[in-house]
Protein backbone atom coordinates (compact mmCIF):
# COMPACT_ATOMS: atom_id res chain seq x y z
CA UNK A 1 0.00 0.00 0.00
CA UNK A 2 1.46 3.36 -1.02
CA UNK A 3 1.30 6.56 0.91
CA UNK A 4 -1.46 8.06 -1.26
CA UNK A 5 -3.64 5.04 -1.81
CA UNK A 6 -6.10 3.04 0.22
CA UNK A 7 -6.69 -0.66 -0.11
CA UNK A 8 -9.39 0.00 -2.68
CA UNK A 9 -7.44 2.30 -5.02
CA UNK A 10 -4.19 2.53 -6.90
CA UNK A 11 -1.54 5.20 -6.40
CA UNK A 12 -2.74 8.31 -8.31
CA UNK A 13 -0.68 9.87 -11.05
CA UNK A 14 -0.53 13.46 -12.29
CA UNK A 15 -2.95 12.73 -15.11
CA UNK A 16 -5.56 11.42 -12.69
CA UNK A 17 -6.32 14.89 -11.33
CA UNK A 18 -8.74 17.30 -12.91
CA UNK A 19 -8.64 21.05 -12.45
CA UNK A 20 -9.34 20.68 -8.73
CA UNK A 21 -6.34 18.95 -7.15
CA UNK A 22 -7.36 19.50 -3.56
CA UNK A 23 -10.69 17.72 -4.11
CA UNK A 24 -8.61 15.02 -5.76
CA UNK A 25 -11.30 13.50 -7.91
CA UNK A 26 -9.97 10.73 -10.13
CA UNK A 27 -10.26 10.80 -13.90
CA UNK A 28 -13.22 8.85 -15.25
CA UNK A 29 -13.64 6.96 -18.50
CA UNK A 30 -17.22 8.12 -19.00
CA UNK A 31 -19.84 10.48 -17.62
CA UNK A 32 -21.67 7.45 -16.17
CA UNK A 33 -18.55 6.42 -14.22
CA UNK A 34 -18.26 9.91 -12.78
CA UNK A 35 -21.94 10.00 -11.86
CA UNK A 36 -21.66 6.61 -10.14
CA UNK A 37 -18.60 7.81 -8.19
CA UNK A 38 -20.46 10.96 -7.12
CA UNK A 39 -23.44 8.93 -5.90
CA UNK A 40 -21.14 6.60 -3.97
CA UNK A 41 -19.39 9.59 -2.40
CA UNK A 42 -22.69 11.24 -1.47
CA UNK A 43 -24.01 8.02 0.07
CA UNK A 44 -21.06 7.67 2.46
CA UNK A 45 -22.15 8.06 6.07
CA UNK A 46 -19.92 10.50 7.97
CA UNK A 47 -22.12 10.76 11.07
CA UNK A 48 -19.88 8.42 13.09
CA UNK A 49 -16.64 10.26 12.31
CA UNK A 50 -14.54 11.17 15.35
CA UNK A 51 -13.06 14.59 14.43
CA UNK A 52 -10.30 14.42 17.02
CA UNK A 53 -9.20 11.02 15.78
CA UNK A 54 -9.09 12.16 12.14
CA UNK A 55 -7.19 15.35 12.99
CA UNK A 56 -4.72 13.33 15.04
CA UNK A 57 -4.12 10.99 12.10
CA UNK A 58 -3.56 13.98 9.82
CA UNK A 59 -1.21 15.66 12.28
CA UNK A 60 0.96 12.58 12.71
CA UNK A 61 1.35 12.00 8.99
CA UNK A 62 1.64 15.59 7.75
CA UNK A 63 3.20 17.93 10.30
CA UNK A 64 6.51 16.18 11.18
CA UNK A 65 7.58 15.91 7.53
CA UNK A 66 6.53 19.48 6.74
CA UNK A 67 8.40 20.74 9.79
CA UNK A 68 11.58 18.95 8.67
CA UNK A 69 11.27 20.47 5.18
CA UNK A 70 10.92 23.98 6.56
CA UNK A 71 13.68 23.46 9.11
CA UNK A 72 16.06 22.63 6.25
CA UNK A 73 14.74 25.51 4.14
CA UNK A 74 15.31 28.08 6.87
CA UNK A 75 18.62 26.49 7.83
CA UNK A 76 19.92 26.77 4.28
CA UNK A 77 18.83 30.35 3.68
CA UNK A 78 20.16 31.73 6.98
CA UNK A 79 23.37 29.73 7.49
CA UNK A 80 25.27 32.47 5.68
CA UNK A 81 25.16 34.31 9.03
CA UNK A 82 26.93 31.41 10.73
CA UNK A 83 29.42 31.09 7.87
CA UNK A 84 30.21 34.79 8.12
CA UNK A 85 31.61 34.60 11.64
CA UNK A 86 33.53 31.43 10.70
CA UNK A 87 35.57 33.31 8.10
CA UNK A 88 33.48 33.51 4.89
CA UNK A 89 33.79 37.28 4.64
CA UNK A 90 37.55 37.24 5.18
CA UNK A 91 38.32 34.31 2.86
CA UNK A 92 36.25 35.69 -0.03
CA UNK A 93 37.54 39.22 0.65
CA UNK A 94 34.04 40.67 0.93
CA UNK A 95 33.48 44.19 2.14
CA UNK A 96 30.40 44.99 4.24
CA UNK A 97 28.20 46.05 1.33
CA UNK A 98 29.12 42.98 -0.73
CA UNK A 99 28.15 40.62 2.09
CA UNK A 100 24.87 42.47 2.58
CA UNK A 101 24.09 42.25 -1.14
CA UNK A 102 24.74 38.50 -1.11
CA UNK A 103 22.30 38.18 1.79
CA UNK A 104 19.80 40.50 0.06
CA UNK A 105 19.65 39.09 -3.46
CA UNK A 106 18.12 35.86 -2.19
CA UNK A 107 14.91 37.71 -1.34
CA UNK A 108 14.41 39.32 -4.75
CA UNK A 109 14.44 36.01 -6.65
CA UNK A 110 12.52 34.37 -3.78
CA UNK A 111 9.76 36.97 -4.05
CA UNK A 112 9.57 36.82 -7.86
CA UNK A 113 9.01 33.05 -7.97
CA UNK A 114 6.49 32.52 -5.18
CA UNK A 115 3.20 33.01 -7.06
CA UNK A 116 4.26 30.84 -10.05
CA UNK A 117 5.45 28.17 -7.64
CA UNK A 118 2.16 28.06 -5.71
CA UNK A 119 0.19 27.74 -8.95
CA UNK A 120 2.51 24.93 -10.07
CA UNK A 121 1.94 23.19 -6.74
CA UNK A 122 -1.70 22.90 -7.77
CA UNK A 123 -0.77 21.77 -11.28
CA UNK A 124 1.60 19.08 -10.01
CA UNK A 125 1.21 17.09 -6.83
CA UNK A 126 2.80 18.28 -3.55
CA UNK A 127 4.65 14.95 -3.27
CA UNK A 128 6.32 15.75 -6.61
CA UNK A 129 6.71 19.52 -6.55
CA UNK A 130 8.00 20.10 -3.01
CA UNK A 131 10.72 17.40 -3.03
CA UNK A 132 11.79 18.54 -6.53
CA UNK A 133 12.48 22.09 -5.43
CA UNK A 134 14.25 20.69 -2.34
CA UNK A 135 16.66 18.76 -4.55
CA UNK A 136 17.28 21.99 -6.48
CA UNK A 137 18.08 24.15 -3.47
CA UNK A 138 20.07 21.41 -1.74
CA UNK A 139 22.25 21.16 -4.85
CA UNK A 140 22.73 24.93 -4.95
CA UNK A 141 23.60 24.97 -1.24
CA UNK A 142 26.21 22.23 -1.67
CA UNK A 143 27.82 24.05 -4.59
CA UNK A 144 27.86 27.27 -2.57
CA UNK A 145 30.55 25.64 -0.47
CA UNK A 146 32.83 25.70 -3.52
CA UNK A 147 32.52 29.38 -4.49
CA UNK A 148 35.80 31.25 -4.91
CA UNK A 149 34.79 34.90 -4.89
CA UNK A 150 32.08 37.49 -4.36
CA UNK A 151 30.42 36.96 -7.75
CA UNK A 152 30.18 33.20 -7.25
CA UNK A 153 28.49 33.66 -3.87
CA UNK A 154 26.13 36.30 -5.27
CA UNK A 155 24.97 34.04 -8.14
CA UNK A 156 24.55 31.05 -5.83
CA UNK A 157 22.38 33.05 -3.41
CA UNK A 158 20.22 34.27 -6.32
CA UNK A 159 19.58 30.69 -7.49
CA UNK A 160 18.93 29.60 -3.90
CA UNK A 161 16.09 32.14 -3.79
CA UNK A 162 14.58 30.74 -7.00
CA UNK A 163 14.67 27.17 -5.70
CA UNK A 164 13.42 27.89 -2.17
CA UNK A 165 10.59 30.21 -3.25
CA UNK A 166 7.95 27.49 -3.36
CA UNK A 167 8.51 25.85 0.00
CA UNK A 168 7.01 28.13 2.66
CA UNK A 169 4.06 29.59 0.72
CA UNK A 170 3.46 26.17 -0.79
CA UNK A 171 3.29 24.39 2.55
CA UNK A 172 1.30 27.22 4.18
CA UNK A 173 -1.26 26.88 1.37
CA UNK A 174 -1.08 23.07 1.42
CA UNK A 175 -2.20 23.08 5.06
CA UNK A 176 -5.36 25.01 4.08
CA UNK A 177 -6.29 22.05 1.85
CA UNK A 178 -6.38 19.77 4.91
CA UNK A 179 -7.40 21.92 7.89
CA UNK A 180 -10.27 24.32 8.56
CA UNK A 181 -9.69 27.96 9.49
CA UNK A 182 -10.02 27.43 13.25
CA UNK A 183 -7.46 24.60 13.20
CA UNK A 184 -4.76 26.27 11.13
CA UNK A 185 -2.83 28.44 13.58
CA UNK A 186 -1.71 25.53 15.75
CA UNK A 187 -0.56 23.56 12.69
CA UNK A 188 1.13 26.62 11.23
CA UNK A 189 2.80 27.12 14.61
CA UNK A 190 4.05 23.53 14.73
CA UNK A 191 5.32 23.84 11.18
CA UNK A 192 6.86 27.30 11.62
CA UNK A 193 8.47 26.46 14.96
CA UNK A 194 10.81 24.41 12.81
CA UNK A 195 12.28 27.75 11.70
CA UNK A 196 13.05 28.54 15.32
CA UNK A 197 14.57 25.11 15.83
CA UNK A 198 16.54 25.72 12.64
CA UNK A 199 18.02 28.77 14.32
CA UNK A 200 19.08 26.71 17.33
CA UNK A 201 20.18 23.79 15.20
CA UNK A 202 22.07 26.14 12.88
CA UNK A 203 24.19 27.49 15.71
CA UNK A 204 24.87 24.04 17.14
CA UNK A 205 25.56 22.51 13.73
CA UNK A 206 27.80 25.39 12.67
CA UNK A 207 29.75 25.04 15.92
CA UNK A 208 30.33 21.33 15.21
CA UNK A 209 31.00 21.60 11.47
CA UNK A 210 33.42 24.50 11.90
CA UNK A 211 35.75 22.03 13.63
CA UNK A 212 36.22 20.39 10.22
CA UNK A 213 38.35 23.37 9.18
CA UNK A 214 41.18 22.06 7.01
CA UNK A 215 39.53 18.73 6.14
CA UNK A 216 39.92 18.16 2.41
CA UNK A 217 41.77 21.45 2.23
CA UNK A 218 38.53 23.37 2.80
CA UNK A 219 37.69 26.02 5.37
CA UNK A 220 35.12 25.28 8.07
CA UNK A 221 32.50 27.65 6.63
CA UNK A 222 32.58 25.78 3.32
CA UNK A 223 31.74 22.54 5.10
CA UNK A 224 28.71 24.27 6.67
CA UNK A 225 27.26 24.84 3.19
CA UNK A 226 28.32 21.47 1.75
CA UNK A 227 27.06 19.19 4.53
CA UNK A 228 23.80 21.07 5.07
CA UNK A 229 23.15 21.00 1.32
CA UNK A 230 23.76 17.25 1.12
CA UNK A 231 21.42 16.71 4.08
CA UNK A 232 18.68 18.62 2.23
CA UNK A 233 19.04 16.44 -0.88
CA UNK A 234 18.88 13.24 1.17
CA UNK A 235 15.69 14.36 2.95
CA UNK A 236 14.20 15.48 -0.39
CA UNK A 237 14.59 11.97 -1.80
CA UNK A 238 12.78 10.55 1.24
CA UNK A 239 10.04 13.20 0.87
CA UNK A 240 9.09 11.82 -2.56
CA UNK A 241 7.84 8.73 -0.73
CA UNK A 242 6.65 10.23 2.57
CA UNK A 243 4.61 13.28 1.53
CA UNK A 244 0.87 12.96 0.99
CA UNK A 245 -1.00 14.91 -1.66
CA UNK A 246 -4.63 15.75 -0.90
CA UNK A 247 -7.33 14.40 1.46
CA UNK A 248 -9.18 12.69 -1.40
CA UNK A 249 -6.27 10.34 -2.08
CA UNK A 250 -4.90 9.91 1.45
CA UNK A 251 -4.58 6.18 2.07
CA UNK A 252 -4.39 6.63 5.84
CA UNK A 253 -7.99 7.95 5.84
CA UNK A 254 -11.06 5.78 5.30
CA UNK A 255 -13.47 6.74 2.45
CA UNK A 256 -15.84 8.23 5.05
CA UNK A 257 -13.03 10.25 6.62
CA UNK A 258 -11.89 11.54 3.23
CA UNK A 259 -15.42 12.72 2.43
CA UNK A 260 -15.76 14.35 5.86
CA UNK A 261 -12.47 16.26 5.46
CA UNK A 262 -13.35 17.48 1.95
CA UNK A 263 -16.94 18.49 2.75
CA UNK A 264 -16.09 20.59 5.79
CA UNK A 265 -13.41 22.46 3.85
CA UNK A 266 -15.79 23.10 0.95
CA UNK A 267 -18.37 25.03 3.00
CA UNK A 268 -16.28 26.68 5.70
CA UNK A 269 -16.31 30.19 4.18
CA UNK A 270 -20.07 30.58 4.55
CA UNK A 271 -20.54 28.95 7.95
CA UNK A 272 -21.17 32.37 9.51
CA UNK A 273 -24.10 32.87 7.15
CA UNK A 274 -27.51 31.20 6.98
CA UNK A 275 -26.80 30.14 3.38
CA UNK A 276 -24.22 27.41 2.73
CA UNK A 277 -22.15 28.00 -0.41
CA UNK A 278 -19.37 25.69 -1.65
CA UNK A 279 -16.00 27.29 -2.29
CA UNK A 280 -14.88 27.75 -5.89
CA UNK A 281 -12.01 25.45 -6.82
CA UNK A 282 -11.59 25.95 -10.58
CA UNK A 283 -8.71 27.95 -12.00
CA UNK A 284 -9.34 31.29 -13.67
CA UNK A 285 -6.77 34.01 -14.19
CA UNK A 286 -9.16 36.53 -12.72
CA UNK A 287 -8.67 34.89 -9.32
CA UNK A 288 -4.97 35.71 -9.50
CA UNK A 289 -5.81 39.30 -10.47
CA UNK A 290 -8.32 39.54 -7.62
CA UNK A 291 -5.66 38.31 -5.20
CA UNK A 292 -2.97 40.83 -6.16
CA UNK A 293 -5.47 43.73 -6.13
CA UNK A 294 -7.13 42.86 -2.81
CA UNK A 295 -6.89 45.69 -0.29
CA UNK A 296 -6.48 43.35 2.69
CA UNK A 297 -3.25 41.90 1.30
CA UNK A 298 -1.61 45.32 1.27
CA UNK A 299 -2.51 46.03 4.88
CA UNK A 300 -1.45 42.48 5.65
CA UNK A 301 1.83 43.18 3.87
CA UNK A 302 2.63 46.08 6.20
CA UNK A 303 1.81 43.86 9.17
CA UNK A 304 3.99 41.12 7.70
CA UNK A 305 6.94 43.49 7.31
CA UNK A 306 6.57 44.39 10.98
CA UNK A 307 7.32 40.74 11.74
CA UNK A 308 9.57 39.57 8.90
CA UNK A 309 12.07 42.46 9.12
CA UNK A 310 12.88 41.54 12.73
CA UNK A 311 12.78 37.83 11.80
CA UNK A 312 15.48 38.11 9.15
CA UNK A 313 17.41 40.76 11.02
CA UNK A 314 17.69 38.26 13.87
CA UNK A 315 18.31 35.13 11.75
CA UNK A 316 21.00 36.71 9.56
CA UNK A 317 22.79 38.81 12.16
CA UNK A 318 22.13 37.33 15.62
CA UNK A 319 25.50 35.50 15.79
CA UNK A 320 27.26 38.68 14.65
CA UNK A 321 25.37 40.87 17.16
CA UNK A 322 26.26 38.51 20.02
CA UNK A 323 29.89 38.25 18.89
CA UNK A 324 30.17 42.04 18.86
CA UNK A 325 29.14 42.04 22.53
CA UNK A 326 32.58 40.58 23.25
CA UNK A 327 32.00 36.84 22.97
CA UNK A 328 34.06 34.45 20.84
CA UNK A 329 32.60 33.00 17.63
CA UNK A 330 32.02 29.65 19.34
CA UNK A 331 30.24 31.20 22.32
CA UNK A 332 28.18 33.42 20.03
CA UNK A 333 26.96 30.36 18.10
CA UNK A 334 25.99 28.57 21.32
CA UNK A 335 24.27 31.61 22.86
CA UNK A 336 21.76 31.65 19.98
CA UNK A 337 20.43 28.21 20.97
CA UNK A 338 18.38 29.05 24.11
CA UNK A 339 16.81 32.00 22.28
CA UNK A 340 15.47 29.86 19.45
CA UNK A 341 14.32 26.95 21.61
CA UNK A 342 12.29 29.27 23.86
CA UNK A 343 10.80 30.99 20.79
CA UNK A 344 9.74 27.63 19.31
CA UNK A 345 7.89 26.63 22.48
CA UNK A 346 6.11 29.99 22.67
CA UNK A 347 5.14 29.85 18.99
CA UNK A 348 3.31 26.55 19.45
CA UNK A 349 1.65 27.68 22.69
CA UNK A 350 0.39 31.02 21.33
CA UNK A 351 -0.89 29.41 18.11
CA UNK A 352 -2.72 26.76 20.13
CA UNK A 353 -4.40 29.51 22.17
CA UNK A 354 -5.30 31.32 18.93
CA UNK A 355 -7.10 28.25 17.56
CA UNK A 356 -8.88 27.77 20.88
CA UNK A 357 -10.14 31.35 20.65
CA UNK A 358 -11.25 30.88 17.03
CA UNK A 359 -13.24 27.76 17.93
CA UNK A 360 -15.04 29.80 20.60
CA UNK A 361 -15.89 32.42 17.97
CA UNK A 362 -13.40 34.93 19.39
CA UNK A 363 -10.85 37.06 17.54
CA UNK A 364 -7.45 35.97 16.21
CA UNK A 365 -5.92 39.42 15.99
CA UNK A 366 -4.78 39.69 19.67
CA UNK A 367 -2.55 36.66 19.05
CA UNK A 368 -0.74 38.65 16.39
CA UNK A 369 -0.91 42.09 17.99
CA UNK A 370 0.40 41.13 21.46
CA UNK A 371 3.46 39.18 20.21
CA UNK A 372 4.27 42.17 17.99
CA UNK A 373 4.18 44.36 21.10
CA UNK A 374 6.72 41.95 22.64
CA UNK A 375 8.96 42.41 19.57
CA UNK A 376 8.75 46.17 20.04
CA UNK A 377 9.72 45.96 23.71
CA UNK A 378 12.65 43.68 22.88
CA UNK A 379 14.18 45.99 20.29
CA UNK A 380 13.68 49.03 22.52
CA UNK A 381 15.69 47.20 25.20
CA UNK A 382 18.38 46.25 22.66
CA UNK A 383 18.58 49.84 21.43
CA UNK A 384 18.84 51.23 24.97
CA UNK A 385 21.54 48.71 25.94
CA UNK A 386 23.54 49.36 22.76
CA UNK A 387 23.28 53.13 23.16
CA UNK A 388 24.61 52.89 26.71
CA UNK A 389 27.54 50.84 25.45
CA UNK A 390 28.40 48.78 28.51
CA UNK A 391 25.33 46.60 28.97
CA UNK A 392 25.82 43.46 26.84
CA UNK A 393 23.42 41.56 29.08
CA UNK A 394 20.61 44.04 28.33
CA UNK A 395 21.24 43.81 24.58
CA UNK A 396 21.18 40.00 24.74
CA UNK A 397 17.97 40.10 26.80
CA UNK A 398 16.44 42.50 24.27
CA UNK A 399 17.09 40.31 21.23
CA UNK A 400 16.00 37.28 23.31
CA UNK A 401 12.63 38.92 24.07
CA UNK A 402 12.21 40.20 20.51
CA UNK A 403 12.76 36.70 19.10
CA UNK A 404 10.19 35.30 21.52
CA UNK A 405 7.66 37.69 19.99
CA UNK A 406 8.66 37.11 16.36
CA UNK A 407 8.06 33.37 16.20
CA UNK A 408 4.48 33.36 17.62
CA UNK A 409 3.51 36.43 15.53
CA UNK A 410 4.66 35.03 12.18
CA UNK A 411 2.35 31.96 11.89
CA UNK A 412 -0.46 33.96 13.47
CA UNK A 413 -0.16 36.58 10.74
CA UNK A 414 -0.09 34.02 7.90
CA UNK A 415 -3.03 32.09 9.38
CA UNK A 416 -5.16 35.23 9.83
CA UNK A 417 -4.69 36.32 6.22
CA UNK A 418 -5.26 32.81 4.82
CA UNK A 419 -8.50 32.55 6.84
CA UNK A 420 -9.76 35.63 5.02
CA UNK A 421 -9.01 34.58 1.44
CA UNK A 422 -11.76 32.48 -0.14
CA UNK A 423 -11.65 30.55 -3.38
CA UNK A 424 -8.96 27.93 -3.67
CA UNK A 425 -6.94 29.58 -6.44
CA UNK A 426 -7.34 33.07 -5.02
CA UNK A 427 -6.01 31.73 -1.73
CA UNK A 428 -3.07 30.07 -3.48
CA UNK A 429 -2.13 33.27 -5.34
CA UNK A 430 -2.96 35.55 -2.42
CA UNK A 431 -0.87 33.66 0.11
CA UNK A 432 2.06 33.54 -2.30
CA UNK A 433 1.71 37.27 -2.98
CA UNK A 434 1.46 38.09 0.72
CA UNK A 435 4.42 35.92 1.71
CA UNK A 436 6.43 36.78 -1.42
CA UNK A 437 6.26 40.57 -1.17
CA UNK A 438 6.42 40.22 2.59
CA UNK A 439 9.81 38.57 2.25
CA UNK A 440 11.13 41.71 0.62
CA UNK A 441 11.30 42.70 4.27
CA UNK A 442 14.15 40.21 4.43
CA UNK A 443 15.90 42.13 1.65
CA UNK A 444 15.54 45.31 3.67
CA UNK A 445 16.59 43.66 6.93
CA UNK A 446 19.72 42.29 5.24
CA UNK A 447 20.98 45.85 5.10
CA UNK A 448 19.90 47.04 8.56
CA UNK A 449 22.97 45.77 10.39
CA UNK A 450 25.91 47.29 8.54
CA UNK A 451 29.57 46.73 9.37
CA UNK A 452 30.07 50.49 9.77
CA UNK A 453 27.47 50.50 12.56
CA UNK A 454 29.11 47.77 14.65
CA UNK A 455 29.31 47.02 17.52
CA UNK A 456 26.25 49.03 18.65
CA UNK A 457 24.06 48.66 15.53
CA UNK A 458 21.88 51.59 16.61
CA UNK A 459 20.53 52.11 13.08
CA UNK A 460 19.54 48.44 12.74
CA UNK A 461 17.67 48.34 16.05
CA UNK A 462 15.95 51.66 15.26
CA UNK A 463 14.77 50.50 11.85
CA UNK A 464 13.36 47.32 13.37
CA UNK A 465 11.40 49.41 15.88
CA UNK A 466 9.99 51.55 13.06
CA UNK A 467 8.80 48.56 11.04
CA UNK A 468 7.23 46.88 14.07
CA UNK A 469 5.32 50.08 14.89
CA UNK A 470 4.08 50.26 11.28
CA UNK A 471 3.00 46.62 11.45
CA UNK A 472 1.06 47.22 14.68
CA UNK A 473 -0.88 50.06 13.03
CA UNK A 474 -1.71 47.82 10.05
CA UNK A 475 -2.87 45.03 12.39
CA UNK A 476 -5.34 47.36 14.11
CA UNK A 477 -6.54 48.75 10.74
CA UNK A 478 -7.22 45.21 9.47
CA UNK A 479 -9.21 44.29 12.56
CA UNK A 480 -11.37 47.41 12.35
CA UNK A 481 -11.98 46.98 8.60
CA UNK A 482 -12.93 43.31 8.90
CA UNK A 483 -15.35 44.10 11.72
CA UNK A 484 -17.09 46.87 9.77
CA UNK A 485 -17.49 44.69 6.64
CA UNK A 486 -18.93 41.79 8.65
CA UNK A 487 -21.49 44.09 10.29
CA UNK A 488 -22.52 45.48 6.90
CA UNK A 489 -23.00 41.99 5.44
CA UNK A 490 -25.08 40.94 8.43
CA UNK A 491 -27.21 44.05 8.04
CA UNK A 492 -27.67 43.82 4.26
CA UNK A 493 -28.23 40.06 3.95
CA UNK A 494 -27.91 38.08 0.71
CA UNK A 495 -29.77 39.26 -2.43
CA UNK A 496 -32.18 36.60 -3.69
CA UNK A 497 -31.00 36.91 -7.30
CA UNK A 498 -27.46 35.71 -6.50
CA UNK A 499 -27.01 32.04 -7.39
CA UNK A 500 -24.74 29.71 -5.43
CA UNK A 501 -22.38 29.61 -8.41
CA UNK A 502 -22.07 33.40 -8.45
CA UNK A 503 -21.61 33.55 -4.67
CA UNK A 504 -18.83 30.96 -4.91
CA UNK A 505 -17.20 32.96 -7.68
CA UNK A 506 -17.19 36.07 -5.45
CA UNK A 507 -15.10 34.24 -2.83
CA UNK A 508 -14.39 36.40 0.21
CA UNK A 509 -16.29 39.29 -1.43
CA UNK A 510 -19.50 37.25 -1.23
CA UNK A 511 -22.19 38.54 1.17
CA UNK A 512 -22.25 35.02 2.71
CA UNK A 513 -18.55 35.20 3.65
CA UNK A 514 -17.53 36.38 7.12
CA UNK A 515 -14.01 37.59 7.82
CA UNK A 516 -12.14 36.07 10.75
CA UNK A 517 -11.47 38.88 13.21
Amino acid sequence: MTRNSGEDSEKPTVGMYESSPERSQMAFTSKDDKANWARTSDELDTSNIDPKKVLRKMDIRLIPMLAILYLLSFLDRSNIGNAKIQGLQTDLKLNGSQYNLCATIFFFTYCACEIPSNLLLKRFRPSIWLPSIMVAWGTVMTLMGLVKNYHGLLIARAFLGVAEAGLYPGVAYYLTMWYCTEELAFRQGLFFSAASMAGAFSGLLAYAIAKMHGVGGLEGWRWIFILEGILTVVVAVAAFFLLYDFPGTAGFLTPEERKWVEDRLKYQGSKGSARRVAESDHFKWKYVVKAVTDWQLYLGLLMYWGIVCPLYGISLFLPTIIKQLGYTSTTAQLLTIPIYITAAILAVLVCWLSDKAAKRGESRWPYVFLPMCVILVGFIMALAGSAHGKLPGLVYAGVFIATCGIYPAFPGNVTWISNNLAGSYKRAAGMAFHIGLGNLGGAMASNFYRVVDSPKYLLGHSLEIGFVALGLCACVALRVSYGQINKKRERDGVPEDLTDELLADLGDKSPTFRYTL
